[in-house]
């Protein structure tokens, strides 16, 4: 079977991508590239593409005339176009429901939430330029402890989340596009189910935990940020598009929200003018979320184990589309 991998370089490039060729074994013909384009050739041939944040398009859809299963190495699916794939019926999977990226991004998110209550960052630059900085950071350092955490999509990444808020006696509060039973949301301590609007408003952390889609694009707009308090702040490790930026910017610049932690951009890696980058109290990480030594392991096995399991004649797991 030929597999096509495409790995940006700031995923690990053709480096990375040819080590799927030793893991998936003799019974595939693996080309690793960095753009889906780079090898047209082997996009025409290829019955699977494993893709990890590299854009799969329609035009790339309309060359890859073989192709059958467009496997994600991510929760996140965004960057393929599920419509064009659809339509040419094939089938889009993720790793969803291998929760193998979950405890990763909730310890990211948590420790964004940590920078900002903490000051660790304002902190940390301050004694580097030798400016015992505590008299001035003293009175905008908090603490987690009693603090309502609102978590916005409650999948395994939002589950994880919630454990750990548990440990820090956080009040969690929940907003969900499908109903959750009522027992899971008392097994990891949730409060209350809330519409987003009143989320937003009544929590001291708000944290986003969706897939991207055109539903979910820019949900946290002006006028979400209007509803937030002053003191609270926005986490987002899911994708930088869920989160209207210069809006945020501007509510960061203008004191209407306390701070920002941000793992995901949009796009990625994102421009250097970007004002988010600049706006004040923000937390930020290189997508770091779910990327760890532990769990690139995890994540690139389970996308392995999808390919194989489509080889071997089964329907694949975790098909968002197609």
């Amino acid at each position: 079977m030929k597999v096509l991998v495409v790995l940006p370089p700031h995923v690990g490039g053709i480096k990375l991508g040819g080590l799927f060729a030793g893991a998936l074994g003799p019974d595939f013909e693996v080309t690793p590239v960095e753009d889906a384009v780079a090898d047209e050739a082997a996009l025409r041939e290829a019955e699977v593409v494993v893709t990890a944040l590299a854009p799969i398009t329609a035009e790339h859809l309309a060359v890859a005339e073989k192709l059958r299963v467009v496997q994600c190495a991510s929760h996140g699916f965004d960057y393929v176009d599920t419509e064009a794939a659809a339509a040419r019926g094939v089938r889009v999977c993720n790793i969803g429901s291998t929760s193998a990226e979950a405890q990763d991004v909730a310890e990211q998110t948590m420790t964004l939430m940590l920078a900002l209550a903490k000051q660790l960052i304002p902190g940390h630059e301050a004694l580097r330029e030798g400016d015992w900085a505590l008299p001035r950071l003293q009175f905008s350092i908090t603490e987690l402890f009693g603090k309502t955490l609102g978590v916005v999509g409650f999948g395994a990444i939002g589950r994880q989340l919630a454990k750990r808020a548990r440990a820090f006696d956080m009040r969690i509060v929940v907003n969900t596009r499908t109903p959750v039973p009522v027992e899971v949301l008392r097994e990891f301590g949730v409060a209350a189910r809330m519409e987003l609007d009143e989320l937003v408003a009544e929590s001291d952390y708000v944290s986003l935990h969706l897939p991207l889609t055109e539903a979910s694009r820019n949900l946290i707009d002006e006028r979400r940020l209007g509803l937030m308090k002053p003191t609270a702040i926005l986490v987002n490790t899911s994708r930088g598009a869920l989160v209207d930026q210069d809006a945020l910017a501007r509510a960061l610049t203008d004191g209407r929200l306390a701070g920002a932690g941000l793992d995901v951009f949009d796009p990625e890696p994102p421009p250097a003018d970007l004002p988010l980058l600049r706006a004040p109290n923000v937390a930020l990480s290189p997508h770091a979320g779910g990327v760890t030594r532990e769990s690139m392991l995890r994540i690139a096995q389970a996308a392995l184990e999808n390919v194989r399991r489509y080889a071997s004649g089964a329907d694949p797991a975790d098909v968002v589309a197609g």
